[in-house]
């Protein structure tokens, strides 16, 4: 596998074609160093990565991927160091949802582990980083989701799934759903928890903030107004 330092030419003049936008300087590369297709760039960045990487939305996205795909690149390739997130990951994660579609269209694993968000999938860092498009466009396309994911994106009749079987969810299970649902905004999806007995007040592991403080960080103005006036 070839392995560039950042500061190689070759890295530097790919990198560019990439983030560029620039397919027919990519193709040339590639076709003069077919290996680059599989190559990492500091060790730890593919080329896919580096079209899907923040702030994301790069020129040609779609045609960059498909390009390096043709050019023999793994979709499904890891990020080498203290998470392993997939190009899909960095995608989802930049709302980036052409370039999401392309990798999806290109055999990537809609649930593959990995996330920075607790090693999950590209779902979990899509609805903890907010990217609500990448969100709904994963479920759309088949990702698996769990009650925090459904309860984020007000997905009302998933929701009431998981309370019509024998088995209830844990009580702390529904508090984190109720907090997800007033991080995603979703004021219906909110009201229907604390009907289930979400605690409104209970701060969650993951991130030192309450529900209401969630809803504010996101703007949710009718969430934030309903929070406000619970008691205490």
């Amino acid at each position: 596998m070839l392995v560039l330092d950042a500061e190689d030419p070759l890295a530097a003049a790919v990198v560019a074609a990439v983030r560029d936008g620039d397919v027919a300087a990519l193709s040339r590369l590639l076709a003069e160093q077919p290996s680059l297709a599989t190559a990492r760039i500091g060790e730890a960045r593919t080329l896919l990565h580096v079209v899907s990487d923040f702030p994301g939305h790069f020129p040609n996205g779609p045609a960059t991927v498909a390009a390096l795909v043709a050019a023999g690149a793994d979709v499904n390739a890891r990020f080498v160091g203290r998470h392993q997130e997939t190009p899909l990951h960095w995608a989802a994660s930049c709302d980036d949802v052409d370039v999401l579609d392309a990798l999806l269209d290109a055999g990537a694993d809609i649930d593959a582990p990995g996330a920075v968000i607790a090693g999950g999938t590209a779902l979990d860092d899509a609805t903890a980083f907010a990217q609500w498009q990448a969100a709904h466009r994963l479920v759309e396309r088949g990702a698996h989701t769990t009650m925090w994911h459904d309860a984020a994106l007000g997905r009302l009749d998933q929701l009431s799934a998981y309370f019509t079987g024998p088995e209830r969810p844990a009580p702390a299970e529904v508090s984190d759903a109720f907090w997800a649902a007033c991080h995603g905004g979703q004021l219906a999806a909110a009201q229907f928890l604390l009907h289930q007995g979400a605690d409104p007040h209970r701060i969650p592991g993951w991130e030192n903030l309450t529900p209401l403080d969630a809803a504010t960080r996101s703007n949710a103005d009718d969430v934030i107004a309903w929070l406000s006036e619970l008691p205490r």
